[in-house]
């Protein structure tokens, strides 16, 4: 089976859809080596490049012109004799030429029609048109979470058949142990505390880092924050963090090593998101072996586990209660991180790769 790949995510974002793309299809090349996996773009970068070197994946150039992407991918698949093509962020090709070819479109949310104010009236009007088409086009539709599948179905009117839910993974580097060493040498280069509250995320609205904060004020618990910011946001946090008693440390140019390293030097991770497509850093942090207390809202249970603990995350009391219980109660944090490391081996590269080419065989 030949299966293409509109590869222009796998190149050229460094998280969230790029890690998407990528892990994809580095899972199903190491799993299911026996197919050739194509990834289509009008270039490459730096990003993949060892996914590149495995034997059955190829990177082919799009031709040139116009809304190549658009235009020109899907033929250019067509032409490559691909069965399949596998759109990774929620677009497909608009034009095809009769030739036989399946397409899939993985979905990762609809957060643009959920949270229209997050979104210019513009992006909104972009944002679903392409879906709906996408999801008309498509043989068969990805959700990554039962939460998107759901809305899916709903704004987007598909018929429940063809909507499946496959999770998504994280990086290798989360589930393995680093050397005590490296754990030590991450926290002298970022000057960590011996404990804290860890958030990983970017530094926006919508992942609620205000309330968070709001709910450390006067706790004397440090809070560690990785994450891009959004300027406007930002200053909201600065100016609440400058008239209130908050230890909180930013961190910036974290390798991914060195965040799987923060992840496990961790007392416990709080992602207190208003909503999510998934929640990859809830995945992250149970992989870590450090607790979990997110939002009782969205697909946040979905990726917590029973074992995690839940927020409204619009209310800083309980997040503070629920903090302070766990800060407070460290056989309470040891049982629910090894209940949480069994909870998240659902998400193992094979699962995945399996519920995969299970959606690729149906078509």
């Amino acid at each position: 089976m030949i299966i293409a790949y509109d590869a222009k995510r796998f190149f050229h974002n460094t998280s969230g859809l790029g890690n998407y793309s990528r892990d994809l299809v580095r899972i199903l090349a190491t799993h299911f080596p026996q197919n050739q996996y194509l990834l289509l773009n009008k270039n490459q970068s730096e990003r993949g490049q060892d996914i590149l070197d495995l034997p059955n994946v190829k990177f082919v150039k799009t031709s040139s012109g116009k809304m190549s992407r658009q235009l020109k991918m899907g033929i250019d698949a067509q032409n490559n004799n691909a069965n399949i093509f596998h759109g990774l962020s929620g677009e497909l090709p608009l034009r095809w030429e009769p030739k036989p070819i399946k397409k899939v479109v993985t979905i990762h949310d609809l957060i643009f029609l959920r949270f229209p104010k997050y979104y210019s009236w513009f992006d909104r009007k972009i944002h679903l048109w392409k879906f709906k088409k996408a999801a008309k086009t498509a043989d068969h539709i990805i959700a990554i979470s039962e939460q998107t599948r759901q809305d899916i179905i709903k704004f987007l009117k598909t018929d429940e058949r063809k909507v499946t839910v496959v999770y998504q993974g994280c990086h290798q580097s989360f589930k393995e142990k680093p050397a005590e060493d490296f754990l030590e040498k991450v926290r002298s280069k970022f000057n960590l505390p011996k404990q804290f509250v860890l958030n990983v995320g970017t530094v926006e609205e919508r992942k609620n880092l205000l309330n968070l904060v709001k709910a450390l004020a006067g706790s004397h618990i440090p809070l560690v924050v990785v994450g891009k910011k959004n300027k406007a946001y930002f200053r909201k946090i600065e100016r609440f963090i400058k008239k209130n008693n908050i230890e909180i440390y930013f961190l910036e140019q974290v390798s991914m090593e060195e965040l799987a390293a923060v992840y496990r030097l961790a007392t416990i991770f709080v992602y207190p998101s208003f909503f999510e497509g998934f929640g990859i850093p809830v995945i992250e942090a149970l992989y870590s072996e450090t607790v979990v207390v997110t939002s009782n809202l969205s697909c946040l249970p979905e990726a917590g586990g029973p074992d995690s603990v839940y927020v409204d995350p619009h209310n800083v009391n309980d997040i503070r209660a629920k903090i302070k219980f766990l800060w407070d109660n460290e056989p309470e944090r040891k049982r629910r991180e090894e209940k949480g490391l069994a909870f998240v081996q659902q998400f193992n590269d094979d699962v995945i790769a399996e519920n995969l080419m299970a959606v690729y065989k149906r078509l």
